[in-house]
């Protein structure tokens, strides 16, 4: 049965659209011509089934249902660090590692690594034993999850950016379209592992000069402790948050334990619409021109 714009609410909501339909050319054709999500699900297919059939390429002897495995894990798991055990507690980590290394080279995922964010270029202070995965596009990510165009139109705004993956992955592509043309475009993301609890960022990059975390989250600043303990430790002149509201810029105060002492911390956080991340390199630019040297 076709599923037809007119009723089904994504409709309703543009940027909900594309996180069903992605950015594959193919993909966005097939919605433009005929407006019809199932085929869209269509091109899906076609496109996971071609992947999944060049499996045998990769090498020999390659176990293929591992290698499949490995592909929907990577997909499923966006935004999360990898752990070899979630993916396989029977075969090998250096095994499975090899496997990602395959898929990262073909471009079907790609890393976001570890970085202490010391200073520029981010890269100099990666640590790669810890990262995280990106998928090729949101539209093949949620086609892999089983997550279809109802699914994603009836989740609502703080579910569908604080609990899953959708705008982690929608993010971080375009993070990546933006980044593609400098010579440190590789994504990071902070992570400060304690033995009571953990501090992660979701991505920091660096644009005109500024190292900017990036935190993709619905909710008061009182929840964002990660953040204020990045900007505690690492004193970045600015930070942005990525959620479902219109754009705002406030003063955060906040409170954090660094060095086994209380410290305050106060930062511009510019929140901005999830859809303005390509404008973020603009913002970053005029921003950093504003601040005080």
């Amino acid at each position: 049965m076709k599923i037809h714009p007119k009723n089904n609410n994504l409709t309703r909501w543009p940027l909900r659209q594309y996180y069903f339909v992605g950015g594959m050319p193919e993909a966005v054709a097939a919605y433009a011509e005929s407006r019809s999500f199932q085929a869209v699900s269509e091109v899906h297919n076609s496109i996971i089934d071609t992947y999944r059939e060049d499996f045998p390429k990769y090498g020999n002897r390659r176990d293929l249902n591992r290698m499949l495995k490995v592909f929907n894990f990577a997909a499923r798991n966006a935004g999360v660090k990898v752990k070899y055990s979630n993916i396989s507690r029977e075969e090998q980590s250096a095994t499975l590692k090899k496997d990602l290394e395959l898929l990262c080279m073909a471009r079907v995922v790609s890393k976001v690594v570890h970085s202490h964010c010391s200073g520029l270029p981010l890269q100099a202070s990666l640590n790669e034993k810890s990262y995280k995965l990106l998928f090729l596009d949101v539209g093949l990510m949620n086609a892999i999850s089983g997550l279809n165009a109802q699914a994603i139109s009836q989740m609502d705004d703080r579910k569908l950016i604080n609990e899953g993956a959708i705008a982690e992955q929608f993010i971080g592509q375009h993070l990546q379209g933006l980044l593609s043309e400098s010579p440190n475009r590789e994504l990071t993301y902070w992570l400060r592992e304690g033995r009571s609890s953990n501090a992660e960022v979701d991505y920091v990059v660096a644009l005109s000069g500024e190292i900017v975390p990036i935190e993709i989250k619905s909710g008061a600043s009182g929840s964002m402790r990660s953040l204020h303990q990045f900007m505690g430790e690492k004193q970045s002149r600015m930070a942005v948050r990525f959620d479902a509201s219109l754009p705002s810029v406030t003063t955060v105060e906040a409170q954090i334990t660094y060095g086994n002492q209380s410290k305050e911390v106060s930062y511009p956080l510019y929140s901005l619409p999830l859809y303005l991340v390509e404008r973020l390199g603009d913002i970053v630019g005029a921003v950093s021109k504003k601040l005080v040297v």
